[in-house]
């Protein structure tokens, strides 16, 4: 068997076995690394390994409207990868950044927590707490990767269509066979098989056993895991409900130490903050993760890639740069770092470290690694705010809102519904030429109309969170949410809007990412729809 379908069983715990052969020396030997889960030592050890090893940050900020093409005098810099991921195609290279990776990642790291399960449930009664917790670790890891999963290769959940659009196979159990079937289910299903996993974990969930708590779903990461997903699920009590055990009752003094972070000045070394973005000690960080990825060279002043930019036009006009509810972007604690000139337009925040492997000393070839946070309290901060809004609760929404300004910006202003609705009243809708912060939102919930306060205040949020979550990917989940449309811009030399060619509406089906060749050609049921440039583009469509 060729080490690249041996492989690929592996990450989907036999998941296409179907249609291989010679694979009995494999099933001849136990799970991970073949040991017995005999001891609580081993159990646990294996819960390493139930957290994937790869990125969705650079598919998701491409796919999103953070990023633009930054024309033909940036063609020596283009990539293949980046360009279909850019232009909402089928993402057929191989990258580690790739599909393929995220695919396989995500289901190695289901099938470890699998592992975990099965051999606690055949443990001896009563649990010890350390396999109690460790339980809550494997449910929510199988959860959390079956999350990425949906949200990356199926519709958003919503729920007028969900009972109807497919979803990806939830894995419960640890296959023993070469040919199971298994087929997608819908997006409803895995939501709900999802929530299940969840409402067990929870309660289980502590901190006692963890040598390193922040690489693992500690009780803050649990609950700031179960308020996003059920504010992706519609259950905005339940969000409110999960935020609140998450961030406590003083959430200002788990925020993130921007003049901290502000101290090391302007620099061409993004290093020092990249570091200290990632710091375990910071009680502003819940859960940290490693992978291979390029990200760190992606969201840095390296020339790699560099067609496809956050672009210092997206930033004065749209996120770092641009005026907002407080004022201008120099009263932001941390400034961002802009690089624009000959090969570079870029502006970033430093958050994403690049570390390379070496795997080959004489051709100095190896991997790039990073660490990303994809649970904090500034974010969770911002999530609450929405389920608030959600709620019609824009008081307290305004109060957390507040919060995160003033730890974001210079300001004493305090946000009122009355303030956040003038503002954007004041504001233009977005053109691909004239942007601005201010979109049309076709979201399949319900909210109130353009111009009411709801509207404003999810303007607001929105806001907030695309600033809080740059290079992250995390945006394009909301593109999805809320049904924000997407043009493609080709930038002139002066880094400005020249042509359009292309768009995404709400119903797009390139919403959900083509699953990967590997998958389908084994005979998974492809995302329905096209994939590529919409042959039925018109200028403009806002």
């Amino acid at each position: 068997m060729k080490r690249s379908k041996l492989l690929y069983i592996l990450g989907m715990s036999l998941f296409v076995g179907m249609s291989l052969i010679s694979c009995d020396d494999f099933l001849d030997e136990n799970p991970d690394n073949r040991t017995e889960l005999d001891t609580e030592e081993k159990i646990i050890s294996l819960l390493t390994s139930a957290y994937t090893s790869h990125s969705y940050a650079i598919i998701n900020e491409c796919l999103s409207d953070n990023t633009d093409d930054m024309g033909p005098r940036y063609s020596k810099y283009d990539d293949r990868f980046i360009n279909q991921a850019y232009t909402w195609n089928e993402m057929k290279e191989s990258d580690n950044d790739g599909v393929m990776n995220m695919w396989q990642g995500s289901y190695s790291a289901i099938s470890a927590a699998n592992h975990a399960l099965q051999a606690i449930e055949e443990l001896p009664e009563p649990l010890s707490v350390k396999m109690k917790e460790a339980k809550g670790e494997a449910l929510l890891c199988r959860a959390y990767h079956h999350f990425i999963l949906v949200n990356e290769f199926c519709q958003n959940y919503n729920v007028n269509t969900s009972a109807k659009d497919l979803g990806i196979p939830y894995m419960t159990t640890v296959e023993a066979g070469l040919n199971p079937h298994y087929d997608r289910g819908t997006v409803a299903e895995v939501y709900s098989k999802m929530e299940k996993d969840i409402e067990e974990a929870l309660p289980l969930v502590g901190d006692t056993h963890y040598k390193q708590p922040k690489y693992h779903f500690n009780k803050q990461a649990a609950y700031a895991f179960a308020e996003r997903f059920y504010l992706f699920y519609e259950k905005w009590d339940k969000a409110l409900e999960c935020a609140n055990i998450c961030l406590g009752t003083a959430p200002k003094s788990l925020l993130r130490d921007w003049d901290e972070m502000a101290s090391y000045g302007i620099t061409n070394n993004l290093d020092p903050r990249n570091n200290l973005y990632i710091k375990a000690s910071a009680k502003c960080n819940f859960l940290m993760t490693t992978a291979v990825s390029s990200a760190g060279i992606f969201f840095s002043n390296y020339i790699n890639a560099t067609k496809y930019s956050h672009n210092s036009f997206i930033s004065k006009n749209e996120t770092l740069e641009a005026n907002n509810i407080w004022g201008g972007y120099t009263m932001m604690r941390c400034l961002p770092l802009v690089f624009k000139g000959g090969t570079m337009d870029r502006a970033l925040v430093a958050k994403t470290p690049m570390m390379f492997e070496e795997k080959d000393p004489v051709s100095k070839t190896g991997y790039f690694h990073t660490v990303a946070v994809p649970f904090r309290a500034d974010i969770s901060l911002l999530e609450r705010a929405e389920a608030y809004v959600m709620l019609k609760q824009y008081d307290k929404a305004c109060q957390d809102l507040t919060v995160w300004m003033q730890n974001w910006a210079k300001t004493s202003l305090i946000l009122t519904p009355e303030t956040v609705k003038q503002y954007y009243d004041n504001m233009n809708y977005y053109t691909s030429f004239a942007p601005s912060q201010k979109r049309h939102l076709y979201p399949a919930f319900a909210i109130e109309g353009e111009g009411s306060i709801q509207e404003s205040m999810l303007h607001c949020v929105l806001n907030f969170k695309r600033l809080e979550t740059i290079h992250e990917g995390l945006r394009w989940f909301d593109v999805k949410r809320y049904g924000i449309n997407i043009t493609r811009r080709v930038m002139n030399s002066s880094s400005e809007p020249e042509t359009l060619v292309d768009s995404l509406l709400a119903n797009d089906p390139r919403r959900a990412i083509q699953l990967p060749m590997e998958v389908t050609s084994v005979g998974m049921e492809a995302n329905p729809g096209r994939y590529g440039l919409d042959p039925d583009f018109k200028l403009p469509f806002e």
